[in-house]
């Protein structure tokens, strides 16, 4: 299995924070965000490589960050050749775009690189191994209002998603789907043909809405917290709320 961590985007809700500064490289208790995804990582046996997708804008923050992180993981930086959010690829765009560079055909473990969460991901890599199948993150929100940010998913009795939507605006469920997926190798050369379809670019959500109707996908509840840095709001909470001796 091969790993790709998203960290192209331009992160203008963040501004000024981010107007010359990458979302993922923020501190929380004194270590970048995408630093805490890194030593998650790390307790994973099947993991090959990792691949940090980012702009030509940021790429020198994250090779100055790789430089300087303390792992034996081997990380590859890669740069997309945008710069600004006019000529951004989109994160499926910039799924693709690793795809297609490294020519992976291995399943690939995708995760958004502003996350932090505080579980390992042992549980759903092996769920994900017995099942053969394609698997994503699953977290539960009880706040409504937030939820219609997010997306919707009805599951069957097997954990298979039988219906998902963006921002919805009457919720289904409690669950929804979060910026963790592990897609077989077959469903990673999909990505050509859900762009040459001209979907959206952007948000790697979308590209799973187009994906269930035709390939099993089957949602894993990990137990724990995880919080999408997206707004100045949830920066303050991760800065006030995430514990960095979460276990490992």
């Amino acid at each position: 299995m091969k790993v790709l961590l998203l960290a192209a985007g331009y992160s203008t809700r963040l501004y000024p924070l981010t107007k010359n500064f990458p979302k993922p490289l923020l501190e929380i208790a004194n270590k970048p965000v995408i630093t805490y995804i890194i030593e998650k990582l790390e307790g994973l046996k099947e993991i090959k490589e990792i691949y940090v997708v980012t702009n030509n804008k940021f790429y020198q923050h994250f090779l100055d960050w790789k430089f300087n992180l303390n792992t034996k993981l081997k990380i590859e930086v890669l740069n997309d050749g945008t710069l600004s959010e006019d000529d951004k690829l989109g994160a499926n765009g910039d799924i693709n775009f690793v795809i297609n560079k490294k020519n992976i055909r291995e399943p690939l473990l995708i995760l958004g690189g502003d996350n932090l969460f505080d579980f390992n991901l042992n549980e759903m890599v092996d769920y994900f191994k017995n099942k053969g199948e394609n698997v994503v993150s699953l977290a539960e929100e009880k706040n409504l209002e937030l939820l219609k940010q997010l997306n919707s998913i009805t599951l069957d009795e097997n954990n298979k998603i039988t219906f998902l939507v963006e921002k919805p605006e009457k919720p289904s469920s409690t669950l929804y789907v979060n910026c963790i997926y592990i897609y077989t190798k077959e469903t990673v050369q999909l990505y050509k043909t859900y762009l040459d379809q001209k979907n959206n670019p952007d948000q790697p959500g979308h590209f799973l809405q187009w994906l269930y109707p035709q390939k099993d996908v089957y949602g894993f509840l990990n137990k724990g917290n995880i919080i999408d840095i997206g707004t100045h709001e949830t920066l303050e909470k991760a800065r006030r709320e995430f514990i960095s001796s979460s276990s490992a």
